[in-house]
């Protein structure tokens, strides 16, 4: 493969070759900065789903104790009622 910029070019003008490889080294950390946003996204979304999925878990489960806590508060008053007749 043959170097975009030869060293006669690089010597005879030696801030254009400097410019090209900054263009270089920008243009990599681009698309290295690019692949890393790509990953923590994909990270991201998998622990969204894990944590939707706790949220539906902890939901159904308060749910469930709010659900029983009414049982047993009725069940109560009717025991509060009773003894009060008695």
């Amino acid at each position: 493969m043959k170097a975009p910029i030869t060293f006669e070019q690089f010597v005879k003008n030696p801030t254009m070759a400097v410019f090209f490889l900054v263009t270089l080294a920008v243009g990599y950390l681009y698309i290295d900065n690019r692949m890393n946003y790509t990953s923590q996204i994909e990270a991201c979304s998998k622990r969204t789903i894990y944590l939707e999925g706790k949220v539906e878990q902890l939901s159904m489960r308060l749910h469930k104790s709010d659900s029983i806590l009414a049982r047993t508060a009725a069940r109560l008053e009717i025991l509060n009622e009773l003894a009060g007749k008695e």
